[in-house]
């Protein structure tokens, strides 16, 4: 995926940089109750995967943040034009492998796209990722669990992929269709105010495509 170095001598976080950089933990992270219940519908009626098409609007809302395409990179910032998903594949006996998607494109190519591609990736079946790793979004999905809190594994060093998990949706009082989802991101990169902008843009995004969007 192409990228471009940012110059850090200009870079208006470059304090915030060094200073998470240098911390044995320096991830954010938050977990927000999503309204699911439009999507949900939108998926139902025309017939198509949620999990792949949440995974859509979650990788358009996060490239709709620069931050968000941010990567610690050789002591700097290298910022992607676009970051593909690698997202985790149930297989048969109880494990996962990752598969690899791209997103931008209408969502019904987007959708046939990706249910072949997942079925490749089944078939080879490994957790070995295939791209330029540093450029991905990883996402995972809890279907079992309605949960309030996730805690997500991290390599550390200049691991700075957004971490993105959702869990099981279910009825509020309202009779609303309501998911934990949550995000992970590396704060040298990741402040609380992208974090947001990040949680408006999947709103917009999941809206767009329930309307019926191309």
């Amino acid at each position: 995926m192409a990228y471009r170095m940012i110059d850090m001598a200009t870079f208006p976080r470059r304090a915030h940089f060094e200073h998470f950089r240098a911390q044995t933990y320096p991830y954010v992270g938050v977990t927000q109750m999503v309204d699911v219940t439009d999507l949900v519908r939108f998926c139902k009626a025309q017939g198509c995967s949620f999990y792949l098409t949440f995974i859509h609007a979650v990788a358009l809302a996060a490239d709709g943040v620069a931050e968000f395409r941010q990567r610690m990179h050789d002591g700097g910032v290298a910022l992607y034009d676009a970051c593909p998903t690698s997202h985790t594949e149930p297989l048969p006996d109880g494990t996962y492998c990752y598969c690899t998607l791209r997103h931008h494109m209408p969502f019904g190519e987007y959708i046939r796209y990706a249910e072949e591609t997942r079925a490749l990736y089944r078939q080879r079946g490994t957790i070995e990722e295939d791209d330029d790793v540093e450029s991905m979004y990883f996402i995972s999905a809890l279907p079992w669990l309605h949960y309030t809190a996730l805690l997500q594994p991290v390599m550390g060093g200049e691991d700075s992929n957004p971490r993105i998990t959702w869990g099981k949706y279910e009825q509020d009082a309202q009779g609303r269709l309501m998911m934990p989802v949550t995000v992970l991101a590396h704060h040298a990169l990741v402040d609380g105010l992208h974090l947001g902008r990040f949680c408006e843009g999947l709103a917009r995004e999941m809206a767009r495509i329930a309307g019926g969007a191309a």
